[in-house]
């Protein structure tokens, strides 16, 4: 099922929760609503839903306009974060629940119910009260509930929060798996980036109820829009720069930081100040005889974190300048110490533009 919104705005008082949302999910695509807290993923979620009417702007679920259909009534499957089982009824019942509403036959539910316990792996848990699953397992028995009525949309409103982290990462997994093997259209809010990388066919990232980006998960990280994207959608070095030069022949740009030189691949001639982003994953370790190479720089150690698969920088440089360096496999490099001086390069075709 294909969902359109259109010119979608949303104001509790005087806080504009929604501002002017315009957003095409395709049938069967894993969309990500990914931003800070308060940015109004949620809020958004919920006038999908029909828990929350929009002040203007219409909602489409394929050709039919949904506005003023009732929540119960738009063929949806709502995960909540807090799972919102029933303590007093068993795991079939919880599941069951949607399809008694509904005057479901008897045979109809049995044949339901067990064909969603095999697809979510709660089968021999039939019989079990909510307070005697795991944390995991109350999530599948949400997730089921949600799914056994067959709705035309999906939607999960942060449901792996609850989960510690091992725990979150295999449920991710059979989130992506579930939803491609049913091929059902979902609608996903989380303010965790790695988690909406990991299951997203593509996301919009929000902040203070506007879209600041859609695209896939590469798309937004490899070619942030702007600075607030490039911050939110992983680690980046953010370093404003003045414009000295422009190559055409080369497509180089020449810039400047506190004296610094920094060039830059660029198809155009920008403005005389920019942005760029620069990756901590894509900032290599050299050596001191490198130091008069194309954007090879020195600086001081301020902090150093080793986290088994990466080693974490903290590096004064361009003169008072805070930037972050991760070392991949970090097995075969000497690590320094704090005060030491470290020198470090990447390629021209390393950094983004992102603003002017």
């Amino acid at each position: 099922m294909q969902v359109l919104l259109k010119e979608i705005n949303k104001s509790f008082g005087n806080l504009k929760a929604i501002d002017n949302v315009n957003l095409l999910i395709e049938d069967g695509e894993f969309f990500t609503l990914l931003g800070p807290s308060g940015c109004g993923k949620t809020t958004l979620l919920r006038i999908v839903a029909g828990f929350c009417k929009p002040d203007t702007g219409d909602i489409f679920f394929g050709n039919k306009k949904v506005n003023n259909i009732p929540p119960h009534k738009r063929e949806t499957g709502m995960v909540f974060q807090n799972y919102a089982l029933f303590p007093h009824l068993t795991v079939f019942d919880n599941i069951a629940y949607g399809l008694k509403a509904r005057k479901i036959s008897k045979q109809i539910i049995y044949s339901k119910i067990e064909k969603i316990l095999d697809k979510v792996q709660l089968k021999g848990l039939e019989d079990r009260y909510p307070g005697q699953l795991s944390g995991g397992q109350q999530q599948r028995v949400a997730l089921a509930r949600a799914l056994v009525i067959s709705p035309q949309v999906l939607l999960m409103d942060e449901p792996l929060s609850n989960l510690d982290a091992k725990l979150r990462v295999g449920m991710r997994e059979e989130i992506k798996r579930i939803q491609k093997d049913l091929g059902i259209t979902t609608i996903y809010v989380t303010h965790d980036q790695e988690e909406a990388m990991a299951v997203s066919d593509r996301l919009a990232i929000l902040n203070f109820g506007k879209i600041q980006q859609i695209g896939t998960p590469s798309e937004i990280y490899f070619k942030p829009l702007n600075s607030f994207v490039a911050g939110f959608m992983g680690s980046s070095n953010l370093i404003k720069v003045n414009v000295i030069d422009y190559d055409p022949q080369k497509s180089l740009l020449e810039t400047e930081v506190n004296g610094n030189r920094i060039y830059v691949k660029s198809d155009k001639i920008s403005d005389k100040e920019l942005i760029i982003s620069l990756r901590p994953e894509w900032i290599k370790i050299a050596d001191n005889e490198s130091n008069k190479k194309v954007n090879c720089f020195s600086g001081k150690v301020i902090n150093v974190t080793f986290l088994g698969s990466v080693l974490r920088y903290k590096v004064e440089a361009f003169k008072n300048l805070i930037i972050t360096i991760e070392i991949q496999d970090p097995q075969f490099y000497e690590i320094k110490k704090e005060g030491e001086t470290i020198f470090f390069q990447f390629g021209v075709d390393r950094p983004v533009i992102i603003e002017s």
